[in-house]
Formats: C-alpha cells, structure tokens, sequence
C-alpha cells in the first residue's frame, strides 16, 4: 500500500481586515494511505479535485463569540471551501467509489466527510467523466456563480422587460459575467463595472455589455451611474455593496428590483460596516431589496446554461492556479483584484 501525500491549508490566525497568506494560513504536509483509512458510518474519504476560491469566506474568520448563521472557522483546523472531489472510499449508500460530487470539503487532497455534517449538501455531478464541458465549469458556469446569476435575476428581479437596465457590479467576477451575460440574452440594456481597465474592456468587447466603467477611477459613483444609466436602473444585481449600493439606491427607477448576491466590499470590515444613507429611497420608489442563498442547481438551469455554452453565447472565464500550496495568495488576490473570472485552484487530474 502506498502512502499519498496529503498538504492542509490551517486556518491559523483570525485575520484584522484583510487575510495575510502567511500568518492566517498554514501549509501543513503529510500523508495518507487511502486504504487504510477507516470510515465511520455514513462517512467518505474524497480526493480533492478543484477548490474554489470564494471572498465570502472571509465571514466564518472571525471570533466564535460573534453569532451569524454559520459557525467560526476554528483555529488549528483546516480551512474550509467549496470544492469539486473524487470518492475514493465510502460507507455512504448513497455514494460509490468514483462518484464526482460538489460541496463544502476541507482545503486539503485528501478528505473525510460526512455529508450530513457539512454546512451544506454534497451533490453528485450525473456523468461528469464523461462530461462534454470541462469539468471545472461545475463550480462556475454550471455550479453556484451560474445558479446565482440564473436563481437572482429570476426569483428576485422579474419582471425581465427587455430594453430595462440591468446593472451589476462586480461585473468581471464569477457571478457576475453571469448576470451580464445573460442579462444581455434576456434583451436587458446591461451595465457594468469592474476594478481596472482590462476588466472593463473584457466587459465591452468580450462579453458585449452596453456599458462598462471602472469604478475605482470614480470618487463619486452617483454621477458614473447617471451616465452609464441615463434611463436610471430598473435593476441591481449587486455583488459588492458598501457605497455602490448606497448609490444605486439614488438612481432606482420606480418599482426597481435589487438582488443582494454579495457584499465583497464589506468582509473585511464584516463587522464595522457603513451605513447606507439612501434606503428612504427604498420607500419612496417602491424599491424592492432581497438577499438569497441558493441550494443544489436545478435542471432547468444545467439544461438552459449548457445550452447557451454550446450555442456560444455564454462564456466562462477561468483562472486556473495550480497546487493547493497556492490556495492562500490566490485568497488573498481576490481580495486585491488580481484576477477576474472563476478562480479555481486545481489539486488533482480526475
């Protein structure tokens, strides 16, 4: 029997502000011999595949003391994410050994979970090795940033009146290119807006947004708001929150419609937010705001976005890092603006 090297990210120290790659996070090496491993009932030994690398995060580091919906990341444990993985061992009816899944893992190759215990459900990928996208589109176009996109402009902002402005920060990220995309097939007028200008310029020319602008060379988002949307916004699908929301909220038309996807804006000061100085307009206009999560992707979606990649009209920028020592930086980058896109860290081949 060989010994299989198994690298953790341990989450080591609650972060002040932003997450620092070397004194919030640990790589601890090791191994593992899968078929020694004894399970529990209901537990599986799962290998690593993809992990995602989500901001919102940032959230479970905080002290145990603070109470929000979901419990503190524990200090000395591994980090946890959401992730693609391989069964390799189960004593779980319900998965066999080969079976592809996606859910909340640990940041580590090797895994054992009990799918009743995570935070959320493990999900089997029907066929996916023998999928004809790549796999890696499961934990973007075709996993949580696409039924984002898909559940929020759906459940949320309806009606869909083509020729309405749709404006959606965070435009270049995962869920965003989402929104735009298929916000620009719905016929919706899309606007968006990035942190540089090859973001920006993606936005326009690769993806075919109406408008696009780069915030961070506005000071003042209300008057890039009323050039970007001279008819005002009918809807919001925001993924940043903080001073873009408060802005908006000023530039609403009469029965507008806001999806609060995201706050990235606002996890490093989780706790300290700022007000937001606007929301009587909420009231006067007949604005409608609702934050969601979403649970396992329907049909309905996989169909109608597999659909639109084939026929071309969605596209998924990706960015793919390889190794899980590089799951700190490629964090912490996030936060930064170094990528755009889903970014994804590759651990293992399937």
């Amino acid at each position: 029997m060989t010994a299989k090297r198994n690298i953790q990210i341990i989450y080591k120290e609650i972060p002040d502000g932003l997450p620092d790659p070397s004194r919030t996070f640990e790589i601890r090496k090791g191994n593992i011999i899968p078929e020694d491993v004894i399970l529990k009932s209901e537990e599986l030994l799962l290998r690593t595949l993809f992990i995602s690398v989500d901001p919102y995060m940032r959230a479970l580091m905080r002290e145990p003391s603070i109470e929000i919906d979901f419990p503190a990341l524990k200090i000395g444990e591994s980090m946890l994410g959401y992730a693609l993985s391989e069964v390799v061992k189960s004593n779980n009816p319900g998965f066999n050994v080969g079976d592809v899944v996606e859910g909340f893992t640990n940041w580590e190759e090797y895994s054992i979970i009990s799918p009743s215990q995570t935070i959320s459900t493990l999900n089997k990928i029907p066929n996916a090795k023998d999928s004809t996208v790549p796999i890696s589109y499961f934990l973007g176009v075709l996993g949580v940033p696409g039924f984002a996109a898909y559940y929020g402009l759906h459940k949320i902002c309806e009606p869909l009146t083509p020729g309405q402005t749709l404006y959606v920060s965070n435009a270049a990220g995962a869920v965003g290119q989402m929104v735009g995309q298929y916000g620009k097939i719905l016929g919706l007028r899309v606007v968006g807006s990035a942190g540089d200008d090859e973001k920006v310029d993606y936005l326009l020319k690769d993806l075919g947004l109406d408008a696009a602008f780069n915030y961070k060379k506005h000071k003042d988002f209300n008057t890039i708001l009323k050039v970007t949307c001279p008819n005002g916004i009918d809807i919001y699908f925001d993924c940043v929150g903080g001073k873009m929301l408060d802005a908006v909220l000023k530039n609403c038309n009469v029965n507008a419609r806001i999806a609060l996807c995201g706050m990235i804006s606002q996890y490093n000061r989780f706790f300290e937010q700022k007000p937001l100085y606007n929301m009587g307009s909420a009231i006067l206009k007949s604005i409608r705001l609702e934050g969601f999560l979403i649970g396992k992707a329907t049909t309905e979606f996989i169909q109608t976005f597999t659909k639109f990649i084939k026929e071309g009209k969605l596209k998924c920028q990706e960015v793919i890092l390889n190794g899980i020592e590089t799951l700190p930086e490629a964090y912490v980058g996030h936060f930064q603006g170094n990528h755009f896109g889903k970014v994804l860290v590759k651990v293992a081949e399937l």
